[in-house]
């Protein structure tokens, strides 16, 4: 009898990807690849060959492959399952089955490959047919998430915001850098399980690396290790010395996207160059993409103390000329990290909440250059013990900053001694909107308080006595607003409040500094004697010229200018000092016409050189998320000194809503001039 061909039962499978991403929120991310939240419910149908779909005593089952050999595998069949478990139940219509899958919140996040099977009643596959596959991510909108965030509001700003400010300038002079997350641009969702693919422990060991997966304290981690290019295939090297000519100059980025795309088509290599905001907003992109919340934070007079005695020394000779080579005690005039919002199964749950993560490579952590997550909260109560890496975390926004003559003879004499210094403002771009909020309170008690002191005691922490040096006399240092490529004055002012008149020699030097307090070299000094009347003052102008700082002044356009003060016979010093920050122009950004999705706009710039010297080499670099990749336009010819100059250029929108067009200027004698558009685009 000749065998009849049974004919197939299952025909196709359609995963819905349209309504299933825009119930999970990823409908920005994509409509045509299935992008779904762990812990939330999922559609899909299966087209059958016959009107009653499944004949009796079969079953369909989901098998699931996670990982690049497939290492973990998920069985997911019909029914109830409990917490933490895989499965779904189906209802039948015509020749089609409907069915409502169900992921555990704690799943491991990553690529699964899915085959639908029918089973028969011994549980024998009869057929099997491939579904596809599916991203699956973390879900910070579900309660049983270890990143469930209460608040739908923050969940806008700290998951689907694609466009945040970091902040940048000193303590005293912020000022904000629009950066361009683009965590919904396309491919970035692939890169940044690329990224986690390529750490070492999923090189060494991919089975226990993808089941890790579920566990943000993990990936988190991991993140932090792989922003930065020194143990491992990272992402984004680091470089501080003002030589970037082999890669491109930390300020000109103004997004993620560039960078992870860089990274990606050149086969994991890393990108030259980054510096601490760098390496932040790359790790916000990826962590938000992931689903885990984050924010940017900037810490402002950010300690590196790398002794961990809480204190950062600072040693001059009686020329003022510092003498700390050598030595990597620093304070950053400010320092960028994230916050990423998890509970802390791995500790008790005091620590539950923003945890902090720094990308920047500073110091080793358990022998890798990561940091975090370390429990905003533990930091606050000095609860240094606590895992991870809190001891250096508190010594950046709680360390004391000491400085030292050093003699001839290698006799060193305090000259000051200051609390209030180091952890300044901390801040963060707030939920509602571009203005800065101030987050230094959940870092530290109020500065002096007795709960400080408190803290710093638990951290094991001498509490010295405050002020050190000179006695009677006192420093302090103001100036005007300083404008870059104009000469300018700072006023130093020598105080006395004792009953006697006093004689002092007064040092005063300007120096070209980083933003991280390396010395590009001095600009200019001078020297006084002085005589201060008993209950008087006296003023000392230094006139800062740009002819002098032109020559020394790094890319972050940054003066420290230091005053020393020695009185005659004993050893009696003062040293004070302050970061000058030079005020740059604003690029104008105008984007003119309606803007609609698909639809050409155009976008004008307009750029003036406020330098008394020829610009060369102008170019400028634009991005925006859903309006366009970035590109480079360079500017016709040298721009003379207070010459303008206007560019045009045109873009397709790509997807609606509030957008922002970020635009950056770079020549051979100035870096760093921004700009930024608001653009609302509406669809089709």
């Amino acid at each position: 009898m000749a065998s009849h061909e049974v004919p197939a039962v299952l025909r196709a499978v359609d995963l819905q990807c349209p309504t299933n991403n825009r119930a999970h929120r990823t409908d920005e991310m994509d409509t045509e690849q299935l992008l779904l939240r762990r812990g939330q419910p999922f559609a899909m149908v299966l087209r059958c060959s016959r009107a009653s779909p499944l004949p009796p005593k079969q079953s369909i089952n989901l098998i699931l492959h996670l990982g690049k050999e497939g290492d973990l595998v998920v069985k997911v069949s019909e029914g109830l399952g409990g917490r933490g478990q895989w499965w779904f139940h189906q209802q039948g219509a015509q020749n089609e089955l409907l069915l409502t899958v169900h992921t555990p919140a704690d799943a491991p996040v990553g690529l699964y490959r899915m085959t639908v099977v029918l089973l028969d009643a011994d549980g024998h596959i009869q057929e099997r047919i491939h579904a596809g596959t599916f991203y699956l991510l973390f879900n910070p909108w579900c309660k049983a998430d270890a990143v469930h965030f209460p608040d739908e509001e923050q969940l806008q700003e700290y998951i689907l915001n694609e466009n945040g400010l970091l902040y940048q300038g000193s303590w005293d002079m912020i000022r904000s850098l629009p950066w361009n997350f683009g965590q919904f641009e396309k491919d970035v969702v692939d890169i940044c399980f690329e990224i986690l693919d390529n750490s070492p422990a999923a090189l060494r060991d991919p089975e226990t690396d993808t089941a890790n997966r579920g566990d943000p304290v993990y990936v988190s981690r991991t993140v932090t290790a792989m922003v930065n290019s020194n143990d491992d295939r990272g992402v984004v090297s680091g470089r501080w010395d003002g030589e970037y000519s082999d890669g491109v100059a930390p300020t000109r980025w103004t997004g993620s996207v560039p960078i992870l795309r860089q990274w990606s088509s050149s086969g994991a290599r890393r990108v030259r160059y980054g510096q601490c905001w760098v390496f932040s907003g790359v790790a916000c992109t990826v962590l938000r993409c992931l689903g885990i919340p984050t924010r940017c934070i900037t810490n402002y007079s950010s300690a590196h103390d790398t002794d961990g005695n809480l204190t950062v020394d600072y040693f001059y000779n009686d020329h003022l000329e510092s003498i700390s080579a050598g030595k990597k005690d620093m304070i950053w005039n400010f320092h960028c990290w994230v916050e990423s919002w998890m509970t802390r199964e791995d500790l008790s749950k005091d620590y539950d909440g923003w945890q902090v993560l720094d990308p920047t490579p500073q110091e080793r952590s358990e022998g890798v250059f990561c940091c975090g997550p370390s429990p905003v909260k533990a930091i606050k109560e000095g609860e240094v013990g606590v895992k991870y890496d809190t001891a250096f975390v508190f010594s950046e926004v709680n360390a004391d900053l000491a400085c030292w003559m050093v003699e001839p003879d290698g006799q060193r004499t305090p000259a000051s001694l200051n609390h209030a210094t180091v952890g300044r403002n901390i801040s963060t771009k707030s939920v509602y909107g571009d203005e800065r909020e101030d987050v230094t309170s959940l870092y530290k008690y109020p500065e002096g308080s007795k709960k400080e002191r408190e803290m710093f005691e638990k951290a094991g922490r001498r509490v010295s006595q405050r002020g050190a040096g000179g006695g009677q006399l006192e420093l302090a240092i103001r100036h005007a607003s300083a404008v870059h490529g104009t000469d300018f004055d700072v006023i130093v002012e020598v105080r006395n409040t004792g009953g006697e008149d006093v004689s002092a020699k007064l040092t005063i030097t300007s120096n070209g500094v980083t933003y991280n307090s390396l010395h590009r070299g001095e600009c200019q000094r001078q020297s006084a004697s002085v005589t201060v009347p008993a209950l008087r003052a006296h003023k000392e102008v230094l006139r800062l010229r740009y002819a002098h700082y032109a020559s020394c002044v790094s890319e972050h356009h940054l003066i420290r200018v230091t005053a020393l003060l020695q009185t005659d016979g004993e050893r009696n010093v003062v040293l004070h000092e302050v970061n000058i920050p030079l005020s740059l122009p604003e690029l104008h950004v105008k984007v003119l016409g309606e803007a609609v999705v698909s639809r050409k706009l155009i976008a004008r710039v307009t750029f003036g050189n406020p330098l008394p010297v020829t610009l060369k080499g102008g170019v400028f670099t634009l991005e925006g998320a859903g309006l366009t990749p970035a590109r480079e336009i360079p500017a016709l010819g040298d721009i003379g000194p207070g010459e303008e100059v206007t560019i045009k250029f045109s873009f397709k929108p790509t997807r609606p809503g509030l957008r922002k067009l970020l635009v950056d200027f770079d020549a051979d004698r100035l870096k760093d001039v921004k700009g930024v558009a608001t653009v609302i685009v509406r669809g089709k």
